[in-house]
């Protein structure tokens, strides 16, 4: 498991962004303070503040998270 802060600031990004998470077999989720939702969910992303920083927490092995943050990278912003 491995945790990722990211940022999703336009309605396009949350679509690639949802795009990638649903192409992979593991379970990932966004939090927003205390709010955490699934994030292959279009729905539940455009619930939180996206104003603000998500964290996205991976539950997949190493490897799968680093393939994760490799897709993600253009998000990620520490």
């Amino acid at each position: 498991m491995k945790e990722y802060k990211v940022q999703l600031s336009s309605i396009s990004d949350v679509k690639e962004f949802v795009t990638i998470t649903n192409e992979c077999p593991f379970e990932i989720d966004v939090c927003a303070g205390r709010y955490a939702v699934d994030a292959k969910s279009i729905m539940g992303i455009f619930s939180l503040d996206l104003e603000k920083n998500l964290t996205v927490t991976v539950h997949g092995t190493d490897k799968q998270c680093d393939d994760f943050a490799d897709d993600i990278k253009k998000f990620i912003i520490e």
